[in-house]
């Protein structure tokens, strides 16, 4: 399928707009496309995701021919597959000038286990950039080098991210909320069902904002301690004293796994000579029973793509978005919960979760 798309929009009197909003709209979509990860393949292979050392590796490789070299082998360890993506996209903008954007599958060949997506986009010139975006399960630090990449290609490339954001949400979109939907059916729809109960916990690795600035493995925080509570509709944080650690008993519990990202535009407006513009991406991941109550009203399993939840960033705290969820069996653990004197929030992997 070709994709044709003028940007007839990007004037200096609507770029305002058209970077702020729009831009932050498609960058939004294309990270619940890449929420994909190719699920079903990640999934048959949980503890298999795309590592540091593969993402640098992976945007060294090359293809030859983009229209003839559709399924490429490298060290006999990975495979790029074109099959599925269909015809590369062509991008004109008011200069006139094309562009190219061509995805292929990054494919593990032991267990044929999806990693990711390899993006190669190519100028008037011929000149060609590459991209590796992780699949939904890697690490968090390959998600922001990913965002950092390719931030750092659009300073050489103008609306580099935002024509990538529109050809990732228009192939990836659907697949993922195909999948999303799926994720969160009933248990026969899982790879294993997990222990749902009465249990409002998280697992023991999740981080406490403690009352002195640091943070603590929730499983090691003890009465006593001083723990952060935040007042979800003044913002006011003040340092609360444990009453005591709740610990339930080994089981294969239920976990609801949420990433959120936000998307901060920052620099001048206007035309070119308003200044540069960046757009910071910030990424959290928790880790919840999905009983487990959220500021909002909603429990952590309630929650939906695209819903708001409250986070710490850095000076602060504002919403992030609910860009992937997946729900199953989390594997045999104690689940663990703070029980505080006061307040009614804890800061939780940089997320503000209700108190039980």
């Amino acid at each position: 399928m070709a994709g044709w798309m003028k940007w007839r929009r990007l004037r200096p009197r609507s770029r305002n707009y058209l970077n702020i909003h729009m831009r932050l709209k498609l960058l939004l979509l294309c990270l619940l496309a890449a929420g994909t990860g190719f699920v079903q393949a990640q999934d048959t292979a949980a503890a298999r995701a795309l590592t540091m050392d593969e993402y640098e590796k992976a945007k060294t490789f090359t293809i030859g021919d983009l229209d003839k070299d559709t399924y490429v082998k490298f060290d006999n360890t990975y495979i790029l597959d074109h099959s599925g993506f269909g015809k590369p996209y062509f991008i004109t903008g008011d200069d006139g000038k094309r562009k190219r954007i061509d995805l292929y599958k990054l494919i593990l060949k032991e267990g044929r286990v999806e990693l990711g997506t390899i993006i190669y986009y190519t100028t008037e010139n011929g000149k060609r950039y590459t991209a590796c975006m992780p699949g939904y399960k890697a690490d968090p630090k390959v998600w922001r080098k990913y965002f950092e990449d390719i931030h750092a290609i659009e300073k050489e490339e103008p609306f580099y991210v935002l024509k990538l954001s529109y050809v990732l949400s228009e192939e990836l979109g659907f697949q993922l909320y195909r999948a999303a939907n799926g994720q969160q059916g009933t248990a026969a729809n899982r790879a294993e069902a997990g222990t749902y109960g009465n249990d409002i916990c998280f697992p023991g690795e999740m981080q406490v904002s403690m009352g002195d600035g640091t943070s603590k493995l929730l499983r090691d925080v003890r009465p006593g301690d001083e723990v952060v509570t935040v007042d979800p509709v003044t913002q006011v944080r003040q340092a609360v004293v444990v009453k005591e650690l709740t610990v339930h008993a080994v089981k294969n519990y239920a976990i609801t796994r949420l990433m959120l990202v936000s998307a901060v535009v920052r620099g001048g407006s206007g035309g070119r000579s308003g200044g540069e513009r960046e757009v910071l991406l910030s990424l959290k991941v928790l880790e919840a029973t999905p009983n487990h109550p959220m500021v909002g009203g909603k429990t952590a399993g309630e929650l939906n793509i695209g819903d708001k939840v409250w986070c710490a960033d850095g000076v602060g705290y504002r919403a992030f978005t609910v860009w992937d969820k997946t729900e199953g069996a989390g594997g045999m653990q104690r689940v663990y919960n703070v029980v505080a004197a006061e307040g009614s929030t804890l800061i939780m992997n940089g997320v503000m979760v209700r108190q039980k």
